[in-house]
């Protein structure tokens, strides 16, 4: 098993061949398991009179990973050294490895056991998916991903999860549906299939919203739409797009038309009515605007996500074109006001 999340065998791919070393060299396990050894299955091991297959070490710190109750039985049996394969990943992806191995042999882990073992991984692995971490730790798919609820808040998640056959997908469809968009529009000349590898989508998927765009459409259904937004019924949140106005929004009003800010729910209505309206979608300059307006059509909670997760070196590039990108649609917000508007301010 390697960080790449695949799902190896009883012995990780990068793990060297059979050595014997002193076992005084050797330092206990960073186990899953809440106790020390269990006397009454290290006796059983000393009084079987079998070899002892060999411990899994973890080389740089030289802590065994797999094999403690075989360690203390060859202690007892008077061996000065036991024999060992070692293993040279880091020391998060050896403390999966021996999550993985008790999960699969041996002592069976407690629930709590598996539990806080899973609530460990998701913050050294953060980028697996809830699955591929159900199966090293024997949890189900679903307890990873309310365990997952509770790290979010110290852990910043990322918008891809690597599944168990080592693919990276996209956490939600909507967010890949609207990078491709995104895509589509900075780059309508890309193949479906260079699409779908910068998006992290199926080559389907990204022709669904490229289909969906030329129609003037969303880039997702509106069963998909509003899933990455803050959750319903909390302070702030605001309704999936689609659902109805806000009670005090006046049909047909422009996003700020009735005073104040207009509110996520009101701007995504503002461009569904847009998207609706023939004068734009049969204009190439309209369906450039209804295209740049659908591929930044993220949420506060994303732009906030996408900030958290931002590497240092990347962020003065991306600060400078923000703020450009922030002046065109100011220049462009200030260029549609209506003519009457203007005559008032003139």
């Amino acid at each position: 098993m390697t960080s790449t999340g695949r799902t190896g065998g009883d012995v990780p791919s990068d793990a060297t061949g059979v050595e014997r070393v002193p076992i005084d060299l050797l330092g206990p396990s960073d186990s899953p398991r809440g106790g020390a050894c269990d006397e009454n299955h290290v006796l059983a091991l000393v009084g079987s009179g079998r070899e002892f297959e060999a411990l899994l070490v973890h080389r740089p710190t030289m802590r065994v990973i797999d094999g403690m109750h075989r360690l203390s039985a060859a202690r007892l049996r008077g061996h000065d050294t036991v024999a060992v394969r070692f293993f040279d990943g880091s020391a998060a992806d050896a403390y999966v490895l021996s999550v993985q191995l008790n999960v699969r042999h041996g002592l069976p882990l407690s629930r709590a056991e598996r539990r806080t073992a899973a609530e460990r991984i998701l913050r050294t692995h953060p980028h697996w998916s809830d699955r591929a971490i159900a199966e090293r730790t024997g949890l189900s798919g679903k307890t990873v991903g309310k365990l997952r609820g509770r790290v979010s808040a110290e852990i910043p998640q990322p918008h891809t999860r690597v599944g168990r056959d080592g693919t990276a997908r996209p956490v939600s469809s909507l967010d890949g549906r609207l990078r491709a968009a995104h895509l589509i529009a900075t780059d309508p000349t890309a193949s479906l299939r260079e699409l779908a590898r910068r998006s992290g989508l199926s080559t389907a998927t990204v022709r669904d919203v490229r289909d969906r765009l030329r129609r003037g459409e969303p880039p997702a259904p509106e069963r998909g739409r509003g899933a990455e937004g803050p959750h319903r019924g909390a302070p702030g949140s605001a309704p999936a797009a689609g659902t109805r106005a806000a009670p005090h929004a006046r049909p047909g009003a422009r996003p700020g038309e009735d005073g104040g800010e207009a509110g996520p729910d009101r701007v995504a209505a503002a461009v569904r009515n847009l998207l609706k309206d023939p004068s734009l979608k049969g204009s190439e300059p309209g369906r450039q605007l209804l295209r740049a307006l659908l591929a930044t059509e993220l949420t506060l909670l994303q732009w906030q996500r996408i900030a958290a997760v931002l590497p240092e070196h990347c962020a003065p590039l991306v600060r400078t074109v923000a703020a450009q990108r922030a002046a065109a649609w100011k220049a462009l917000a200030d260029a549609a006001t209506p003519r009457r508007e203007r005559r008032m301010t003139a």
